[in-house]
């Protein structure tokens, strides 16, 4: 078994943030997390979505690997067993997140096929044993991301029964993507996208059920959204408009603390000490820039900058230099150590 990259943290200190980046796969890994971590220090991380067989079977150093500033961050899980979900959690909560997550929202068809994500919809009861079997074997948090509902079931007293039978193992904490999934017919996008939005099912559950934590997700796009938003519910969760335009997510977290917006160039900068530690273990430049690629959308040069990053950091030997060159091409100023 590989040791766990970082010590376990004081998870009772651990405030719940009104802000959090969605786990996203192929997105949100480890490089990922960092620069999001640089843009928006008070938000809650969240990893890809990782089986409970992979963490059981597979590295758990390159799937659960993280590092100390990411905190907090949580681990997504899937997987409908609640043995094998139990001890994921377990492997987790020693690897040092502050939390750890049941993924009940995915409709893709592989993961339909494994029997986890969004189909576990039409199974509140095991959810709920799954639930059980992971808060019995950790003492840090265990929440569920899940939908309004799945193909025919769409209605708000079935919603809300799930989660009824959810919390009543003890789970508090319910991150709500506010659309319904179809299993059948739809892609994973066309499911972001078609089904219609109703946040009121949320802001009700709220109302309804307020010794509940509801965070709410899906088509969050701006700052008045998150405002609004947040007078009806407790949290709200960024996804793909935080990964396509990355300072949202950075104006956002600024926002919420009554902090200073900082400079484009300032963030990325930042993020350079990280950067070059990583080149230093191995890893290629590439794996870290196509993160930040969304810095300057809209943005006079980010074309250029997001050309730049992409045809060279792939190079064999590109390093640092040519983020400044990157940033160069917006007209951001030079820095003394660039």
């Amino acid at each position: 078994m590989n040791a766990p990259t970082t010590p376990p943290q004081d998870h009772a200190a651990t405030v719940a943030p009104k802000l959090s980046v969605a786990p996203m796969m192929d997105w949100t890994d480890r490089h990922c997390r960092a620069f999001h971590r640089v843009l928006a220090p008070g938000a809650l991380l969240y990893t890809e979505m990782v089986h409970a067989n992979a963490v059981l079977q597979g590295d758990r150093e390159r799937l659960l690997g993280h590092d100390a500033p990411e905190h907090p961050v949580a681990l997504q899980l899937g997987g409908s067993a609640p043995e094998r979900l139990a001890a994921a959690a377990r492997i987790g909560q020693d690897y040092g997140y502050d939390e750890v997550n049941l993924n009940v929202g995915c409709p893709s068809d592989r993961v339909q096929a494994g029997r986890f994500g969004a189909c576990l919809m039409k199974e509140p009861a095991l959810v709920a044993e799954c639930i059980a079997a992971m808060r019995a074997a950790v003492s840090i948090p265990v929440t569920v991301k899940c939908r309004l509902g799945v193909d025919e079931l769409e209605d708000y007293a079935h919603f809300a029964g799930f989660i009824d039978t959810v919390a009543a193992t003890g789970c508090d904490t319910f991150i709500v993507h506010a659309r319904k999934a179809w299993l059948d017919g739809l892609s994973p996008k066309e499911n972001r996208e078609i089904p219609p939005l109703r946040y009121e099912w949320a802001y009700r559950l709220k109302r309804e059920r307020p010794q509940l934590t509801i965070s709410l997700n899906g088509g969050i796009a701006d700052l008045e959204a998150i405002a609004t938003h947040l007078t009806q519910v407790d949290a709200v969760m960024l996804g793909r408009a935080a990964y396509h335009d990355p300072y949202l997510l950075h104006r956002a977290d600024a926002q919420l603390a009554g902090t200073q917006v900082r400079p484009r160039e300032e963030l990325l900068r930042a993020l350079r000490p990280y950067v070059e530690a990583a080149l230093a273990r191995g890893v290629a430049l590439k794996h870290i820039t196509r993160h930040v690629l969304g810095l300057y959308a809209g943005q006079p040069g980010g074309r250029q900058f997001r050309q730049i990053l992409s045809e060279g950091a792939h190079r064999p030997g590109a390093d640092w230099s040519l983020v400044e060159r990157a940033l160069a091409a917006t007209g951001a100023p030079l820095t003394a150590a660039a």
